[in-house]
């Protein structure tokens, strides 16, 4: 009896044991993480072995941990279906995304990423180190050229809003004037006919609507809530009441150039017509890229009161509190504040 006890304790120690294993592979193999190499092309020769590929991504930083991969290829993987090749790997990526890239076997491109809430700014820094050696200016006076876009808007003045956040992969001798081309037709692509109907129904153009969805964009980063967010919007437009969205001030100082990443009491006081806290109304454009989620809320906004919102300091994850009320709102405000009192001082 006692012997058998002891191969139970022995099995369920090796249950243990291989449970946390199984855990820590699956958890490494899906976790995206951050590498330097994301503007650069690893080579990948002919005949490179499956552990000298994991090996050479680990020692340019790409993967963080070899075992877990090679594990995965050994047990589960078809490491015939790799390539040999030039790579380009995004950052942050997983294991498992880079094992997709290494199967594509793709022919070499200039991979660009624009994520959600960019500004015309950020996007002509980002072409500006993905295709030298064009600088930022040259390239934000190409977005000034805005006849690929006056059939949608014809009162545009640049293409703010117009620039699709997408990834997408470009030829080596890509000019960026070709790469903001297709950043356009891809905005172009996702925004539906039947839109501009439902942009009629709310009173709205649809250069109000992206404009609209862009300051979604740059409030909320979670699909569940951008409609909630939304009606905030239009209820405080309905009532008359400013936005006071800081981003917009945000906007403001990056179109003067001296954004500094702190908003200062300057900014908010700025006299500018995008900058909500001092004039009401929308701006008079966008203020960053749209996602299709972002546009999708402005579109349709939730049947709310709300017209306060703040940061949910319990949740801690970039969520709101909603309120209808001042006084509801002035008590949520006091308990941000006094979060964000705490945080600085850590």
């Amino acid at each position: 009896m006692k012997f058998v006890k002891i191969l139970f304790v022995i099995f369920l120690l090796l249950a243990v044991a291989v449970g946390g294993v199984s855990f820590w592979i699956y958890k490494s193999l899906n976790t995206p993480a951050q590498h330097s190499k994301a503007n650069q092309f690893i080579q990948i020769p002919k005949g490179t072995t499956t552990n000298e590929i994991v090996n050479k991504l680990a020692a340019e930083g790409i993967l963080k941990s070899e075992l877990p991969l090679q594990i995965y290829l050994r047990s589960f993987g078809d490491a015939s279906k790799i390539q040999a090749g030039e790579f380009q790997f995004p950052s942050p990526i997983t294991p498992l995304q880079i094992l997709k890239e290494l199967e594509k076997g793709e022919e070499r491109t200039i991979k660009l990423t624009i994520p959600e809430g960019f500004t015309r700014f950020d996007i002509a820094k980002r072409l500006a180190e993905k295709f030298p050696p064009t600088d930022e200016k040259t390239i934000l006076a190409l977005m000034d050229e805005t006849n690929s876009i006056k059939d949608f808007d014809p009162a545009a003045k640049n293409l703010e809003g117009y620039m699709f956040p997408s990834t997408y992969d470009f030829p080596l001798n890509t000019k960026p004037a070709e790469a903001i081309k297709r950043m356009v037709e891809q905005f172009k692509k996702t925004w539906q006919p039947e839109w501009n109907e439902r942009a009629r129904a709310l009173g709205r153009t649809p250069r109000e609507i992206v404009t609209i969805a862009s300051l979604i964009e740059t409030e909320s980063k979670f699909d569940a809530e951008r409609a909630v967010v939304a009606s905030v919007i239009y209820n405080r437009l309905s009532k008359n009441i400013p936005l006071g969205i800081d981003q917009t001030a945000v906007y403001v100082a990056k179109m003067q150039n001296r954004w500094d990443g702190t908003i200062n009491k300057s900014d908010l006081e700025t006299d500018s017509p995008y900058n909500t806290r001092r004039f009401g109304g929308i701006p008079p454009g966008a203020i960053s890229s749209v996602s299709a989620s972002a546009l999708e809320a402005a579109l349709n906004p939730a049947k709310t009161d709300y017209i306060f919102y703040v940061l949910n300091v319990e949740k801690n994850d970039g969520s709101h509190n909603f309120y209808a009320s001042a006084a509801d709102f002035e008590r949520g405000k006091a308990l941000y504040q006094r979060w964000l009192e705490e945080q600085r001082n850590k």
